[in-house]
């Protein structure tokens, strides 16, 4: 985000005045190998919440370039989390390193068409990336012979209709070719990753293009360094509810979660904090009393949380738990494809259960009724298509986990 707010973002001159283009330049003169292998050894990971080595997806999609088959890149900027809007800052404050970042990669991959899927609720994003695409044509850093290198690369915006499952790569695949916005089946072998299989060889490196042009004009072993073990660079946390200052802070990973809200100026509201959702709807909620975790992969993994899309939601003691876990419950309602069993119908019976336990009607005792969340839970995880599913009772389950909310 250093640029951000720093220089005008509809000038293409005020972006290559701070180095803009310097890093696609490099790119070009090392080659599409040298470039993935550069990805690779900066330990750089997803930052939309699965966090899958960025390198090692490159890396898929260039190694089957002899079969034949068109490669795409696409900017999945659907940014649908709740709590989420990293990605709106980025698009907003400097447009030209997101296509800079794409267009490493088309280069990297063999890709001559790339996507940038917006938000439909982002009209200020969708206009000042359409401005930078139109502005990158004209100096020949899009289009038919790019820099005079003879490689070409073009990119198209395409706006989402409000779909949250549209953010799952492969079903927003499915929505830019004009399909249902339904995850696909993939591969056993190489789980969701749609880099594998298929006619067309889709690259979705969502969420941190404009991080490469800081890598490539960087040692990656250096930027490697940077951070605490897996968790490797910077990580930007979208801080906002019961906060004094809300907004998107970029760190080095490893802050604590209380470092982070005290960089947004503490807690908000009564000033008595009662929970923290990390990672959004699809997250899981924190106690004060893990206030001092690493906001690393490995330190939330130890708590059994996420930090997920980075999303950090405050909560203060005037908020009633229970009604914010039935709206996250109707949320995943609402927002399932339908297109597999377990999530459909799980989804709902999870509301449903949910709505007994708020009434105090349960099925049984409030023990058994919370046995059946948690055996849903299980049947969504283990059978569910999509992440959607996968996840959607982990923000319930973890505030039932630590607090006593319908005994």
């Amino acid at each position: 985000m250093r640029r951000v707010g720093q220089i005008d973002p509809a000038s293409l001159d005020d972006y290559r005045r701070a180095g803009g283009y310097d890093a696609l330049r490099r790119a070009l003169e090392w080659g599409p190998e040298h470039v993935i292998r550069e990805v690779i050894d900066s330990k750089l990971l997803g930052r939309g919440g699965a966090a899958f080595p960025t390198g090692k997806k490159w890396e898929a999609v260039h190694l089957q370039r002899h079969l034949g088959r068109a490669h795409y890149v696409v900017c999945n900027a659907d940014e649908s989390e709740p709590g989420t809007f990293k990605d709106r800052i980025v698009m907003e404050g400097d447009p030209f390193a997101v296509l800079e970042g794409m267009t490493i990669a088309a280069f990297a991959v063999g890709a001559q068409k790339g996507y940038i899927y917006v938000r439909g609720e982002y009209p200020l994003a969708t206009e000042r990336l359409s401005h930078a695409i139109k502005a990158t044509r004209a100096q020949n850093l899009l289009g038919d012979n790019i820099l005079g290198r003879g490689f070409r690369f073009d990119v198209e915006v395409r706006r989402g209709a409000g779909a949250y499952i549209c953010g799952e790569e492969t079903a927003l695949f499915n929505s830019i070719e004009g399909y249902r916005g339904e995850p696909r089946n993939t591969s056993r072998r190489f789980p969701r990753s749609p880099a594998y299989s298929g006619s067309r060889q889709w690259l979705t490196t969502s969420r941190r293009w404009s991080i490469f042009r800081r890598l490539f004009l960087a040692e990656a072993r250096a930027y490697a360094r940077i951070g605490t073990g897996n968790s490797a660079g910077y990580r930007l946390f979208c801080v906002s509810g019961h906060v004094v200052r809300p907004g998107v802070y970029e760190t080095i990973y490893g802050p604590t979660l209380r470092q982070v809200i005290d960089m947004a100026g503490g807690v908000g509201g009564t000033g008595r904090l009662q929970a923290v959702l990390l990672g959004g709807a699809a997250g899981s909620f924190v106690s004060p009393a893990e206030m001092d975790t690493p906001l690393t992969f490995e330190g939330t993994r130890a708590i059994g949380a996420t930090l997920g899309s980075g999303v950090v939601m405050l909560f203060d003691d005037s908020i009633d738990l229970k009604q914010v876990l039935l709206r996250i419950a109707a949320f995943f309602r609402s927002e399932t494809c339908g297109q597999c069993v377990p999530c459909r119908v799980g989804t709902v019976r999870q509301e449903e259960a949910l709505q007994r336990l708020a009434r105090r009607q349960t099925i049984g005792s409030p023990a058994e009724e919370g046995n059946t969340l948690q055996e849903i839970a299980q049947a969504m995880r283990d059978a569910s298509i999509c992440g959607l599913g996968q996840t959607a009772s982990s923000a319930i389950l973890s505030a039932m986990n630590r607090w006593s909310l319908f005994s």
